[in-house]
């Protein structure tokens, strides 16, 4: 069954100027985990932070769960840098790397809990051989790298093909969606099988960030 409902802010639609205090105020809004993007303009046309951004966010006192999403070719490289400055989740897209096995071995062997990433043009099979190493997979319901893009309905499909997976297992793995999650499709989401819920542009790009997330909450019970 899907775990209880998670809301994870993108900082990617933070204002950066402020990242600290953007942080402190959607966490103080209810907000249960922060999503932290890392676009390298190789394997995604975009080019945003590194891990000394995410040590500054620790070192600014957050002390809530970060999930990194790297979204950069090769990823194994900088998988420890990520660990080392306060991840604890690391997310990884199987195309960015040659082999899926070692590379959330890896994250493991890190200390952090180890996430998988499907575009929308990846097979949800890929999940397959390496079920047992995942504590997290998300579905992309954009492709990666811009923020505020439109929702992709058809992601709702590879959601539902990803719950039927981890409900097999004897163990708790998250099932989270990003792209274009607004409050008025995210109960779709949540009725397809997703628990946890990246929102960037529609938290950050509002102005009352606690009634956006108490309205997006109250969608996903």
């Amino acid at each position: 069954m899907p775990l209880t409902p998670w809301i994870a802010p993108s900082i990617l639609s933070a204002d950066f100027a402020r990242l600290g205090e953007e942080v402190d105020a959607v966490l103080a809004a209810g907000a249960d985990l922060v999503h932290f993007d890392v676009m390298d303009n190789h394997y995604v046309p975009n080019l945003t932070v590194g891990p000394l951004v995410l040590k500054a966010l620790r070192g600014h006192g957050v002390t809530a769960p970060v999930d990194v999403h790297l979204m950069v070719k090769p990823v194994d490289r900088i998988v420890g840098d990520f660990i080392e400055a306060g991840a604890d989740y690391v997310t990884i897209h199987p195309e960015a790397t040659e082999h899926v096995h070692r590379s959330l071995s890896l994250i493991r062997e890190g200390g952090a809990r180890a996430g998988l990433s499907l575009n929308p043009g990846t097979s949800v099979t890929v999940l397959d051989p390496v079920l047992d190493l995942v504590d997290l997979v998300l579905v992309m319901s954009v492709n990666p790298g811009f923020g505020g893009q439109a929702f992709i309905p058809r992601s709702l499909d590879a959601v539902r093909a990803v719950r039927e997976r981890l409900d097999g297992l004897d163990r708790e793995v998250r099932l989270e969606i990003d792209g274009g999650i607004k409050v008025d499709n995210i109960g779709a989401a949540r009725e397809a099988g997703a628990d946890t819920f990246v929102a960037g542009s529609a938290i950050f790009g509002s102005d009352d960030y606690a009634a956006t997330i108490a309205a997006m909450r109250a969608q996903i019970g």
